[in-house]
């Protein structure tokens, strides 16, 4: 495994892999690996020939600074995890390399993007397009993996993939959950002990609507998931929304649509971390 630090070496590196005509993937991440990356890592090991994983906190898609200085940082460890599973390329870039000068490029792709994460975090998704985009654009990739707990970026990212005509396929991957269900996130290294088993609640509410759903309408199943988190000290619903799969727009009835996901983000603790998980009805 090899550390790049700039796009000029990267292309000299994967240069010889595409003209030989092997397959590259590429993973994106802000670093901060988990088990959840390593899923991700994995599945491109095994579906490519090259395997290039970014780490790179992008400052773009951060509408509040703080958020951003808070971000977890551990390069020491992600390059021991992406080595350990046998990716190729570390792509660790600075600012200055991934914006050498200011990204006026703006992206717009309602109504997917204008829901849910959209208008509460206004810019997010555009800076998520600067940055894929330019991720995209440097490696090449035949194939690019992300999580499924981040359920409206790939809508987002597919969308823009369309919108440029990139040649690239994204693969969606399941959610990565701890033993107790926890979705597994870069930003649960913010939670104290305490706060961490708080923020079980969350998936273990979630799991329980599935059951409840069967029995109870939409609005009883978004009421019923909302208060009980809220119910928990410490847990507070910013959003609780069961969306069409596709256009990501609300549902009125389960029989709206054949595919159906809430889509939650929850504040937890005292600073607090946002924390964010979805569940598939149908």
């Amino acid at each position: 495994m090899e550390i790049v630090k700039t796009i000029k070496a990267l292309n000299e590196k994967l240069f010889s892999a595409r003209n030989s005509g092997k397959s590259i993937g590429l993973v994106p991440t802000m670093g901060a690996l988990h088990a959840g990356h390593a899923s991700l890592i994995r599945r491109s090991v095994s579906e490519n020939d090259i395997t290039v994983v970014s780490d790179f906190v992008n400052p773009t898609q951060f509408n509040d600074q703080n958020d951003l200085l808070r971000y977890p940082r551990t390069f020491e460890a992600d390059c021991q995890l992406v080595e350990a599973i046998g990716a190729d390329y570390i792509f660790y870039p600075s600012v200055e390399e991934m914006y050498p000068e200011a990204d006026t490029r703006t992206f717009s792709y309602p109504p997917i993007d204008t829901v849910m994460e959209g208008p509460r975090r206004p810019g997010h998704f555009n800076g998520v397009c600067q940055i894929v985009s330019k991720l995209f654009y440097a490696v090449n990739p035949d194939r690019a993996y992300f999580g499924e707990k981040d359920f409206q970026q790939i809508a987002v990212i597919k969308a823009m993939v369309a919108d440029l005509k990139i040649p690239v396929t994204i693969c969606p991957c399941p959610i990565v959950r701890e033993a107790d269900g926890l979705a597994l996130s870069s930003r649960n290294a913010l939670l104290s002990a305490d706060e961490r088993n708080l923020a079980v609640n969350i998936s273990k509410i979630l799991f329980a609507s599935k059951e409840f759903a069967h029995a109870h309408t939409v609005d009883e199943t978004l009421a019923f998931v909302v208060d009980s988190i809220n119910a928990h000290e410490g847990l507070e619903v910013e959003y609780y929304e069961i969306v069409d799969g596709d256009s990501l727009q609300k549902v009125s009835s389960w029989n709206d649509s054949e595919s159906i996901v809430g889509c939650i983000t929850v504040y937890c603790g005292q600073l607090p971390v946002r924390l964010i998980d979805n569940i598939r009805y149908k």
